[in-house]
């Protein structure tokens, strides 16, 4: 068993799988990796399973000290990472050696980034998963953001993980400051006049400094209510937008409390989660309209995606011929 030592903990870097399910119905949220994406990215490369607990750095990154010989991944925003002052490649299997020092910088692109480990963290399971929920005192790490000094083993018998493996660039996602998010309209879309959809659609949020792993509060033209703001309170999920009496949005995100009593106009869909994560304060987003249908067609073809870079990436191997280097993917027949 390997380990590894936090020398700088970074801004806020906790442990995170895909999150604990099942306990809303008891008041637990479910936490877990904020960007989907780019966390089981960062776990097919290692070779783990896709819902691994890896690490999440928020805008600063951490520096660690390897404790083990064997692989890690790197994901989503792009920190500059070093491997003893070198810098390294992200979105790719990295050999790594005991004794190494991986550091991190400010984030020049996106906002969190992932850090996995071939043969994944040795944290205990809480409710059936790894995940650190800080404001709970749950999972991960003694339930908080990791410390300088923190020692994490590495199940590195159980590794998996081969060298040259790679993600096809046309893959790796590019963090803009100001997207388009894509929702499906309700669960109380009919609190809410006609006029007040339309600014909704059709109008500029910007991303303000109240902007955390439980919620992001928007800055916009204000929504009024024609029923409400007050509901009898309900579940809420990852992307629920919520709009209290202020008329001010707050898209919930994946520390978000388990039931609400505020109504909620819209809900970001799944796919488009990663697009928001990966943003912060003073960044604008626009909302598109899908319906269910298109939601659940276009969440097909993401994990359809994610399916073929698993295929990819285990089938892929970069070669090194004298002073050249090869890219070869062995194809299905």
């Amino acid at each position: 068993m390997g380990s590894i030592k936090i020398i700088k903990p970074g801004l806020f870097t906790t442990v995170q799988d895909s999150g604990r399910m099942g306990f809303q119905r008891y008041g637990i949220p479910v936490a877990g990796a904020m960007d989907d994406f780019a966390f089981r990215v960062a776990n097919i490369l290692v070779g783990n399973d896709e819902n691994e607990a890896a690490l999440e750095a928020t805008f600063m990154g951490p520096s660690i000290e390897i404790g083990f010989d064997g692989y890690i991944a790197i994901t989503g925003a792009n920190m500059s990472p070093k491997l003893n002052g070198n810098s390294v490649r992200m979105w790719r299997s990295i050999e790594v050696h005991k004794g190494d020092e991986l550091t991190f910088s400010g984030s020049s692109e996106g906002l969190r980034t992932y850090i996995a480990f071939g043969g994944g963290l040795g944290v205990p399971e809480i409710m059936k998963s790894k995940s650190t929920y800080v404001r709970g005192n749950l999972g991960g790490f003694k339930g908080r953001k990791l410390m300088e000094g923190d020692e994490i083993p590495v199940d590195d018998s159980k590794s998996k993980a081969k060298p040259g493996r790679f993600l096809y660039p046309a893959y790796i996602p590019r963090y803009s400051k100001n997207n388009v998010v894509r929702v499906v309209l309700g669960p109380q879309d009919d609190h809410f006049s006609p006029e007040a959809i339309d600014t909704f659609l059709n109008s500029e949020y910007k991303i303000t400094s109240e902007a955390d792993r439980m919620g992001y509060r928007l800055d916009g033209p204000k929504l009024t209510h024609i029923k409400g703001p007050d509901i009898i309170s309900d579940g809420i999920v990852f992307g629920s937008v919520q709009v209290p009496g202020h008329g001010s949005p707050i898209v919930m995100m994946a520390d978000r409390q388990t039931t609400g009593g505020y109504t909620k106009i819209a809900t970001v869909i799944w796919a488009d989660l990663p697009i928001i994560a990966q943003m912060g304060p003073g960044d604008t987003v626009r909302f598109q309209k899908v319906s269910i249908e298109e939601s659940q067609d276009i969440l097909a073809q993401y994990e359809e995606v994610l399916q073929d870079i698993k295929f990819r990436v285990e089938n892929s191997y970069i070669v090194q011929e004298k002073d050249k280097v090869f890219s070869v993917t062995i194809r299905k027949l």
